[in-house]
């Protein structure tokens, strides 16, 4: 029975939602686990630094191929092994980061998904500045950690200045950083908070919806439980639709197909979510033509 090395950065309990999708993706391709697949977790549970030697540990099991969700989780299982084979779920430019050499043809051991989460950041400055029209000082919120943490930056820092606004960097890597970050926020009476792209934060993302309503720091972050929790606003991608590809891939790969025939895919499913509730609770008044684009919104 073929074995599949499942490697991820954050925790299994907050991503049930995610699995499920995965194991969706597996069962059209024919796979079910415990019936003719086995599925070999591991979690970091966000300690980054573990995860080469998680991958390492798969290699040595000798699983038939490795998911790799997230994009730290997918560098160190490219760095583990050059011939399992890799299907990779990351929200960064797989080209830029190293982790295929094309697209179309991913060439090596590793192909997969990406979703627009990355490169939808400097949308949710847009967004943000969109219900704080006359704010002229916003904050963004990155985890050092994160492989991308600088091009994230970057980007940022560039929508920012095309707005005209002035973007103050925070950093955040472990829970205790998070109260200390809202408590600077708080300080300084932020006008504003985009949340960056990265799998500690997702994990954390109802503690951060607490927080941002605490403070009273209007916030935008990828992830829809972010909304609901709370919080007032999420864009990004789908995240049970990138994990749902990822599944069908691994199936691929567990008929025979090769990572390097199959090109890298971009989930492009973008979802907006405002919660009304919380912006009257800000006195935060939300454009109409903004509430008629959203997906959903929560009151």
């Amino acid at each position: 029975m073929p074995i599949i090395g499942f490697l991820n950065a954050g925790s299994e309990t907050l991503l049930a939602d995610r699995i499920q999708a995965f194991q969706q993706g597996l069962k059209e391709t024919g796979f079910a686990e415990h019936r003719n697949a086995e599925i070999e977790y591991r979690w970091a549970n966000d300690q980054y630094d573990r995860l080469p030697m998680l991958a390492s540990e798969l290699v040595r099991r000798q699983v038939t191929v490795i998911v790799a969700t997230t994009a730290p989780a997918a560098l160190a299982a490219k760095a583990a092994t050059r011939e399992i084979p890799i299907i990779f779920e990351a929200a960064v430019d797989p080209v830029m980061t190293g982790l295929v050499t094309s697209l179309n043809q991913p060439g090596g051991n590793l192909t997969g998904v990406t979703s627009l989460n990355v490169e939808v950041a400097p949308k949710r400055i847009e967004l943000l500045h969109d219900v704080l029209p006359m704010v002229t000082v916003i904050s963004a919120l990155i985890n050092p950690a994160n492989p991308n943490a600088e091009s994230q930056s970057n980007d940022l820092r560039a929508a920012a200045r095309s707005l005209g606004l002035k973007l103050q960097l925070l950093h955040a890597k472990s829970e205790g950083d998070l109260s200390v970050v809202f408590n600077v926020l708080g300080q300084q009476r932020s006008n504003g908070l985009v949340i960056g792209a990265d799998a500690f934060f997702v994990s954390h993302t109802e503690r951060l919806a607490e927080l941002a309503l605490q403070h009273a720091v209007p916030t935008i972050f990828e992830y829809r439980k972010f909304a609901a929790a709370g919080g007032l606003m999420s864009y990004g991608g789908s995240f049970t639709e990138a994990y749902r590809q990822v599944g069908i891939y691994a199936g691929r790969v567990l008929k025979g197909e090769k990572p390097a025939d199959l090109p890298v895919q971009q989930s492009t499913k973008v979802e907006l979510i405002i919660n009304l509730k919380t912006a009257k609770t800000l006195g935060i008044s939300v454009p109409p033509t903004l509430l008629a684009r959203a997906d959903e919104v929560i009151d």
